[in-house]
């Protein structure tokens, strides 16, 4: 019994010992395993980086590589005489005058017609389409004209109307640009609307105010800037559009206000004097490419602040 008396102490002192062996050794593997995790985590974290900022890198350099070719090529170009003269017969000086006036005349019906026509369906889908079939459907027929390609829309006024009256003109090309206005001034509305909060509303509500004029005095009020930012979007669309006007309004050499005849515009005009074999010709289409483009993200940043501030 003195012998498992004085065993005892020397078994316990044993399990302790173990018992802090066992234990670092766990505390070590579960500090490796950490370290471990941390450095796989880290190693693909870098890898991933690496990759967004080469993508996002390869994005920037097409992007400012068409700028400085266009800048390049279009600066020449770019005079007084451009914003004072028609186009030219080839070989002769001359400007875009005639081309940017059709192309502010088209693009400008255009939005006029189609912004409200968008504003009306997306507020209809957003304060009035939360039941039924007919809303859910709407915003797929939608997203399926807002995803179509522009020829598509071109082709199709060039059978219900110009083919119907048998010439090319200004109002056909308007109303192509006005197609394509609507589903992007529809998708915004729609969703700056559903962003608005439901306690404004409600407290409208509550006053004895009718919808329409909580509609009109609240919602757009609070979505204003999303549903403007979705407008500049829209014409910063249409801007360029080439194919719908090629079977709408086609192009004329002369300065021509009559919207009842076929109209020049800048982005036909580019289009011909591109494939032209005359140089004067395609320095005139390289100035016209240029004034798109800067047009185009003028208004992509005026929007992209306007988003901002909102």
């Amino acid at each position: 019994m003195l012998e498992g008396a004085a065993a005892a102490p020397v078994r316990c002192r044993r399990q302790e010992d173990l018992s802090k062996h066992r234990g670092k050794y766990m505390a070590e593997s579960a500090l490796n395993m950490k370290n471990g995790i941390y450095r796989r985590r880290h190693l693909v974290n870098k890898v991933m980086l690496t990759i967004s900022l080469a993508a996002l890198a390869f994005g920037l350099f097409w992007l400012f590589w068409i700028i400085l070719t266009l800048l390049v090529k279009g600066a020449p170009a770019l005079s007084l005489t451009l914003f004072t003269e028609i186009t030219p017969p080839p070989g002769q000086q001359g400007g875009l005058i005639n081309a940017i006036i059709g192309s502010l005349l088209m693009a400008g019906v255009g939005t006029l017609v189609g912004t409200p026509v968008g504003i009306l369906a997306g507020t209809y889908l957003a304060e009035y389409g939360q039941r039924g079939w007919l809303a859910p459907a709407t915003r797929f027929l939608n997203d399926v004209l807002l995803s179509a390609p522009s020829i598509i829309i071109g082709l199709f006024i060039y059978a219900v109307y110009v083919a119907q009256v048998g010439h090319y003109s200004g109002w056909a090309g308007s109303l192509a640009l006005a197609i394509l206005v609507i589903p992007v001034v529809v998708r915004t509305t729609d969703n700056m609307l559903l962003l608005v909060p439901n306690s404004l509303r409600e407290a409208t509500a509550a006053l004895g105010c009718p919808k329409w004029r909580m509609i009109t005095m609240v919602c757009y009020r609070a979505a204003r800037s999303g549903i403007i930012t979705g407008i500049l979007l829209a014409i910063a669309r249409i801007s360029g559009e080439t194919a719908p006007l090629l079977f709408t309004a086609l192009s004329n050499q002369f300065m021509s206000l009559n919207m009842n005849q076929p109209m020049a515009n800048l982005p036909v005009v580019i289009y011909q004097y591109a494939a032209s074999p005359f140089q004067d010709w395609n320095n005139l289409a390289w100035a016209g490419a240029a004034l798109i483009t800067l047009l185009v993200l003028g208004i992509n940043i005026m929007a992209r602040n306007l988003f901002r501030k909102s």
